[in-house]
């Protein structure tokens, strides 16, 4: 029997809490999901019956092997989608996950591949995040978030968290995609505020952006 729509959420939900976690708790998922606490535990008990998760009360959920397989495809159909809607229909970047969350549910296989082959089999989505392969395989990715970076480094942006639109908006404004370098001119105290130089101009950015942004590359200009 073929997942519905709300199983591959849920799925491809506790995926993504679970990076860095061995189990996801109940009230993550409830807010992630925007649903009562009650409607989550229903549900996981659910996905325990189904084998793609293992749900123990009043500890958290966690993926089995075949709830990995179908998050990682969900997870790459929907990185696909987003990449062929800003590139293909040149669709802004922060318009296109609500949108995706729509394709990645319905498109065909067929469809997908030949989506993949026409993209140029890439590796990464419009944001920076890693697309899976077909056989669920991730390109190795070695990242930080800006907000960890001190005064006097420099580095490139890897990734940016694409699940509030208007914060994404914000952050293309400031030029902040991708593969653009950028340099930390200096770091408040207490508050954090960051400044960062991006090309010729320099921007001020808050904790919650600098959270936001994950960057590689890391070098010192300090000697």
């Amino acid at each position: 029997m073929e997942p519905t729509q709300t199983v591959e959420d849920y799925v491809r939900a506790i995926y993504q809490l679970q990076e860095g976690a061995e189990d996801v708790s109940t009230s993550a998922l409830a807010e992630v999901m925007k649903v009562a606490p009650a409607t989550v535990t229903s549900m996981l008990k659910k996905l325990d019956q189904l084998g793609y998760a293992v749900y123990t009360p009043y500890q958290g959920v966690s993926l089995t092997e075949s709830g990995r397989r179908l998050a990682l495809n969900i997870v790459r159909r929907h990185r696909l989608v987003e990449l062929y809607l800003v590139q293909a229909l040149e669709i802004p970047w922060d318009r296109v996950h609500e949108e995706a969350h729509r394709w990645e549910h319905v498109i065909s296989d067929e469809v997908l591949a030949k989506m993949d082959e026409v993209l140029g089999h890439p590796e990464r989505d419009p944001h920076g995040a890693p697309i899976p392969g077909e056989n669920g395989s991730l390109p190795a990715t070695s990242t930080v978030r800006l907000s960890a970076l001190r005064s006097g480094q420099r580095a490139v942006v890897a990734e940016v968290a694409d699940n509030v639109p208007e914060m994404l908006r914000y952050i293309g404004n400031l030029g902040l995609y991708p593969d653009v370098a950028i340099e930390i001119i200096a770091v408040a105290p207490f508050d954090g505020l960051v400044t960062v130089r991006v090309g010729e101009r320099q921007h001020i950015i808050g904790q919650r952006i600098a959270r936001s942004i994950f960057v590689k590359d890391i070098i010192s200009t300090e000697e």
